[in-house]
């Protein structure tokens, strides 16, 4: 599908909503989208990539990509993976980004709408493992305002680059607010040594 930023500006205006920030110059990166507590989130986060004229990149299990809406699902940014592989999520994510000239790679790490007392940590190691940053992106349902943050290079240090993401989420609201949980990781409370949470969410 062609990056349509008229169309992407149509949209967001259409709502009244503006956007905050501009996507880094990096080709390629892994996108913390949160907080995610509505169905509103996904065309309100495309429509701001494409009237920054970047096409944005979403995970969907490989079933979804058969059949007749296969194509439409690639053409919005559908990457399909498989989890029967014996490649993790991870993995497989770290091997497509080495593969790929550009990639944005929007993750959901609340992984539901609904209120989780982590996050998600595969956009961690995802961008650990793929050597890419973290780009901050927020939608402020208060403000209207759709929120390109600064990109991270994490350094390994968990609780150090959280405390810097929690600090930029710190004044963001969704559409349904009490749905936002703690922004923690799970593996920020691993003993040292200890295996880090699963690739594959």
């Amino acid at each position: 599908m062609a990056i349509t930023p008229l169309l992407g500006r149509m949209i967001l205006g259409a709502y009244g909503w503006k956007t905050v920030g501009e996507p880094p110059p990096d080709k390629k990166y892994v996108l913390v989208a949160a907080p995610h507590t509505s169905n509103w989130d996904f065309p309100f986060t495309i429509a701001t990539f494409w009237k920054h004229r970047v096409k944005l990149h979403w995970v969907g299990k490989h079933t979804l990509f058969e059949g007749f809406f296969g194509g439409f699902f690639r053409a919005m940014g559908g990457i399909p993976v498989d989890r029967r592989s014996k490649n993790n999520l991870v993995q497989q994510l770290a091997e497509r980004f080495a593969a790929s000239e550009t990639l944005a790679l929007a993750v959901p790490v609340e992984g539901t709408r609904k209120r989780q007392e982590y996050w998600k940590s595969g956009f961690y190691h995802i961008a650990r493992a793929a050597n890419v940053p973290v780009v901050l992106g927020a939608l402020d349902f208060v403000k209207k305002e759709a929120t390109l943050g600064p990109a991270i290079v994490l350094t390994g240090d968990m609780k150090a680059d959280m405390d810097r993401i929690r600090a930029f989420y710190a004044d963001k609201q969704g559409k349904n607010p009490e749905w936002f949980g703690p922004i923690r990781l799970k593996d920020e409370e691993s003993p040292p040594g200890s295996a880090p949470e699963a690739g594959n969410d």
